[in-house]
This record gives C-alpha cells, structure tokens and sequence, in this order.
C-alpha cells in the first residue's frame, strides 16, 4: 500500500515524511545531482508546504521505496515559477481542480520487478487521489521517455504542453494528465491492480472504487 499524507497527518504514518525526504535524497541528489536544498540526508525545496500531498512506497519494514509529490496550482508551484516557458499549448493553471506533479521517484536498490510494481502503484495512487479529491488534471515536467514507459504505457495518456527542452542532460517536456474514473480502471486492468493502493489518515483516497 501507499502512505497518502500531508504534513497535518503525517504523524499518523510514524516517520514516512522524513523517510520519503530521505529517499528523495537518495534518487535526486545523490543520482540525479539536483542543486536542491538538503538537510542531514534529507532533500526538500520551497513546495513542501502544508498544502502538498505525499505519495509514499514503504516497504515492510517502513523504508519508503517510492514516493511522488503532488500540490494545487493555486499557490507557488514549479513549472509557474521555474519553467513556464515550456507551457505554450495552455495557459498556466491557477485552480485548486489542477495539481502539480513533481518528485517522482523510485529506489534504484530495488529489483526490475519490485521497481515495476512501485512505479505501477504510484500510477494508479496518482487517480485514486486525484479523483477522491476532486482533481481534474495533473500537470508537470519529466523526460519524455519517462512520461511514455511510466504513463502512457500503463494506459494513462499524456498530452505535450510545449516544446522539449535539455534539462540536466534529459530531453523534458511539460505534460498534461486528465484524471478520471475510466482512467483508472484502465490503469488497473493494464497494470492487474485489483483494487485501491492508497491508504490516508483522514479517509481520502481510501477505498476508492472506479
């Protein structure tokens, strides 16, 4: 299952906020070399905030082994801030119904196949929550292979947002995701996910039926 939690109920999930600062030490500093602030083994930056959402993979002894990061487009958000000239096809969102996606990552300790289910869940953890909480789409910046061996090939299409550009030695591109019922029941069929993956302290995301 997948922790789903913002800072108001972390505490309900022990200590899975610093273990998914921990892993996103791991994967975007330590192997993809962000200039991103850092604390004692720790990764976080100004979109951390009480209105972000965590998505985490832990394994069963607590150790998160997945994570993404999710956040309104109403406040501060990335792609506004740090790249809004790779948004042409659309006008930047500004609504509570539109979230950003970011923090996507995965252990790279793990085998092909855990990694492959991790990755899978976390897809499938994005729709669940998105549509528990009344997300419509979700936008952010990714490789375009990632966007395309992640989303498209579990059955989520994506929909380009702008020209690709060379971020960090990757050829990235802003994306566009719409969130809905038949999505995730696609998803699930595509990747055998029998049910719900995300569990929450305050019901959200739990249970949810497409």
């Amino acid at each position: 299952m997948i922790d789903c939690f913002d800072m108001s109920t972390a505490h309900l999930f022990g200590d899975a906020l610093a273990a998914q600062f921990r892993l996103r030490h791991r994967v975007f500093i330590e192997r993809e070399s962000y200039a991103v602030p850092t604390w004692q083994g720790m990764e976080y930056d100004q979109y951390d905030t009480p209105a972000t959402r965590y998505l985490v993979w832990r394994d069963d002894d607590g150790e998160a082994r997945g994570v993404a990061r999710l956040a309104p487009t109403d406040r501060p958000y990335m792609l506004k801030e740090v790249w809004p000239d790779m948004v042409s096809a659309i006008p930047l969102p500004h609504s509570t119904a539109v979230w950003e996606g970011t923090r996507f990552g995965v252990d790279k300790a793990l085998g092909p196949q855990m990694r492959r289910r991790v990755v899978r869940e976390l897809v499938a953890g994005y729709l669940e929550f998105g549509l528990s909480a009344g997300i419509r789409q979700i936008i952010g910046v990714m490789p375009t292979l990632i966007w395309r061996a992640v989303f498209t090939s579990s059955g989520w299409p994506v929909r380009f947002l702008g020209e690709p550009r060379c971020l960090g030695g990757d050829k990235c591109v802003a994306g566009l995701l719409t969130v809905s019922p038949d999505v995730l029941a696609r998803v699930r069929d595509r990747n055998g996910l029998g049910g719900p993956v995300i569990r929450s302290g305050d019901g959200v995301g739990v249970g949810f039926a497409a």
